[in-house]
């Protein structure tokens, strides 16, 4: 007779996960797709074009991207740029720059998970506080931005100590007081005040549910003051040096503030966001709501319920209805969610583990058959479609990364063969689920994604599509991605067309859609277009002013295309004689 999986012979991990066997589902959790690939699409490249311009440039007091101000908060960026230099002779034989600099994203999300942990504890004491950090793993809205250079993880990061702060007010006031201040401070440094601002109403919440006013007014008192000392300590020399600049982050901070034209669509918009991004932490939080709904009232439940409805309504009017803001919806769900978990019904509880364990069983050969497709062309038509998505992808057999996923995908059977009763199975389950999933899409198929999302192609045609002595060249219509793409990957800096220096320049780049009007108002000759592979909404097309000189083609003769890979046609460069 085989031996029954909670028989004592299998060795199973204990629920919930502590420890070691937490520490190592959540590293391999995080650090998985932080490397092995260029700054992508978006956040990423223009995070890191922040990061590049501060350790070319030295732009520490005022962020820019290839020497243009971005008027952002620098403390992520101060943090990235400062490991990437103390990384840069260590590593710099296996990570390139942006890989070492992405590291800060893995502990700003070591501070999330543990500040979550600790709100929870505080919250609802030590037995169930380890769910939260299984939870908010678990939600795709995480691990999305958690894999990218993102400096809303700082506003993250410090929300989550925030509760934590506050959930230990009356019992700890001096120190909740001075976590809250720390936690507000680093916060606008790492975000603006819009994000931060937000919890400022929940402050007052907590304050006046307060057993201990007479403490615990001064304490919170004292955390602002801790906060306005953290902040001076950028805008001082800020003041000092760049008053300018000061000046456009202050009213663009304050422009913040009510600048969503549609807050009602932004208030739907969140709430059709969060069934995916924040699941399974929306469903949980929903149950512990209703099971617990006499207790609505208690410290426990109304701090995270005040937080996330306050959060909520602030969204709405600071931060139109994306992915990056709705990342701070996430801890108040989360600590709502935690007492959720003990107290699902059986059949719910095995419901969810089931779901888990097929759903990422199923995600997991689905994987495996598209990296099949990519590499070996089998099945055909999966083969066909994925060269379609990105024109000119040639797949490769990696013996490391197929063993990693191999050895990755037998842990996960084992787990759910080994796993032993327990209300925590299912969550356990699923954030082991996601683990697999991002380990496996972050080594089978890490070269597919990269190939449709680095300007890395995109950016070695246009250097070759320009004279070695070239001149400045202005820019109308680039966005900060490209901008910080083509400035790391070619050297590539261009100066605003509206700027008196931009208008004596010869060339020009603009940035636009495929049926974009070809041609920018003057004596103006095209001379090379382009985009990354499959991209129609991003094309960059460079021109040379007439009268300036003869313009030739200048790519090789072989490369019919400007497109970095892509299949069009209308991508040939241009040679016009004037």
């Amino acid at each position: 007779m085989p031996a029954h999986p909670e028989h004592p012979r299998f060795r199973s991990i204990a629920l919930p996960p502590r420890g070691w066997p937490l520490a190592i589902l959540l590293a391999l959790y995080l650090l998985p797709g932080l490397t092995g690939h260029d700054p992508w699409k978006v956040d990423d490249a223009a995070a890191f074009g922040v990061i590049h311009d501060m350790l070319l440039r030295g732009s520490w007091l005022t962020p820019s991207i290839a020497g243009q101000p971005t008027f952002d908060s620098p403390l992520y960026y101060w943090i990235a740029a400062a490991l990437g230099q103390l990384l840069a002779w260590p590593l710099s034989l296996l990570l390139p720059l942006h890989d070492a600099v992405r590291l800060t994203s893995a502990a700003f999300s070591i501070l999330i998970l543990g500040f979550v942990h600790l709100a929870a504890r505080a919250l609802y004491g030590r037995e169930y506080a380890v769910a939260a950090p299984l939870i908010i793993a678990g939600s795709i809205g995480f691990l999305i931005h958690t894999h990218e250079m993102q400096p809303m993880l700082v506003p993250l990061a410090a929300h989550a100590a925030a509760y934590w702060a506050l959930a230990m007010l009356d019992r700890r006031p001096w120190t909740s007081g001075t976590a809250l201040g720390a936690a507000l401070g680093l916060g606008v440094l790492g975000g603006g005040l819009a994000p931060m601002a937000l919890l400022l109403p929940l402050a007052l919440v907590a304050f006046f549910f307060s057993e201990n006013k007479a403490k615990t007014g001064p304490a919170l008192l004292a955390g602002l003051l801790i906060a306005a000392a953290l902040l001076a300590l950028w805008l001082l020399p800020l003041a000092s040096s760049h008053p300018a600049y000061l000046a456009r982050w202050w009213s663009n901070e304050l422009a913040q503030f009510g600048s969503p034209p549609r807050p009602l669509d932004n208030a739907l918009g969140y709430l059709n966001l969060l069934p995916w991004y924040a699941w399974p932490a929306l469903p949980l939080a929903g149950w512990t709501l209703w099971s617990k709904r006499r207790q609505l009232v208690t410290p426990q439940l109304l701090l995270p319920l005040s937080g996330f409805l306050l959060l909520w309504l602030g969204l709405c009017f600071t931060f139109d209805a994306r992915s990056v803001p709705a990342l701070l919806l996430l801890p108040p769900l989360v600590l709502l969610a935690v007492p959720g978990i003990p107290s699902l019904r059986r059949g719910a509880a095995n419901g969810f583990d089931w779901f888990a364990m097929i759903s990422f069983t199923l995600f997991a050969g689905l994987l495996w058959v598209g990296w099949s497709a990519m590499v070996f062309e089998w099945p055909a038509k999966l083969a066909k479609q994925v060269v379609r998505l990105e024109p000119g992808f040639v797949g490769s057999f990696s013996l490391l990364s197929f063993l990693v996923a191999l050895i990755a995908f037998a842990a996960w059977l084992w787990l759910i063969v080994t796993t032993a009763r327990s209300p925590f199975r299912g969550m356990t389950h699923w954030a082991a689920g996601v683990t697999l999933f991002w380990l496996m899409a972050s080594t089978l198929w890490l070269p597919w994604v990269d190939y449709g999302k680095t300007y890395r192609p995109l950016a070695t045609a246009l250097a070759k599509a320009l004279p070695a002595s070239h001149g400045c060249i202005a820019d109308t219509g680039i966005g900060e991605p490209q901008r910080a793409s083509l400035d790391y990957f070619a050297g590539i800096v261009t100066l605003p067309y509206n700027s008196a220096a931009g208008r004596r320049c010869e060339w020009l780049l603009t940035q636009g859609g495929r049926n974009a009007e070809g041609t920018p108002a003057g004596s103006w000759s095209k001379v090379w277009e382009g985009s990354r592979p499959g991209d129609r909404k991003e094309r960059l097309r460079l021109y040379r002013k007439t009268g300036s000189g003869q313009v030739v083609s200048v790519l090789p003769a072989d490369e019919s295309t400007a497109d970095a890979g892509s299949e069009t046609a209308d991508a040939t460069p241009s040679a016009t004689n004037p």
